[in-house]
C-alpha cells in the first residue's frame, strides 16, 4: 500500500491532522502543514524520537537514566504502569540534537 504524500500548497488543510500526516512532518519537510505545528508544543512518539536522534530504543532508555540533558518524556495518560504511553517535546529533542552537534569537537559522553 502506497502512502499518499502531503503536497505543498498555500492553503492549510482543513480538519484535524491525522497521525499519518503528523509522522510525515519531519523537520525540514517542504510542506505548509509543518508551519502550523509549533515544535514547543508538538509531541512526538518513540519512533519519531529514534529517527530524529539516530539512537536505538535501548540507548534512549539508558540516556533517560544517565543523561540529565536528554529530553524527559511527557506522560500521555495517568497510568504509572510499565509501558504507559509517553511522548517527547519536539523542540526539546531538536535542542538536544543541536547541542550534540555543537559539542562534536569535544569528547563524547
Amino acid at each position: 500500500m502506497v502512502k499518499p504524500s502531503v503536497k505543498a500548497s498555500s492553503a492549510v488543510p482543513a480538519g484535524p491532522l491525522s497521525a499519518e500526516k503528523v509522522r510525515e512532518l519531519r523537520p525540514g519537510a517542504s510542506n505548509t502543514v509543518a508551519t502550523v505545528l509549533d515544535p514547543a508544543v508538538t509531541l512526538i512518539r518513540m519512533p519519531d524520537l529514534l529517527a530524529l536522534t539516530g539512537l536505538q530504543r535501548a540507548t534512549v532508555y539508558k540516556r533517560l537514566k544517565d543523561d540529565p540533558t536528554f529530553p524527559r518524556p511527557v506522560p500521555l495518560s495517568a497510568s504509572t504502569a510499565r509501558g504507559a504511553p509517553v511522548a517527547f517535546v519536539l523542540a526539546e529533542v531538536q535542542a538536544w540534537v543541536r547541542a550534540r552537534i555543537a559539542s562534536r569537537g569535544e569528547a563524547a559522553a
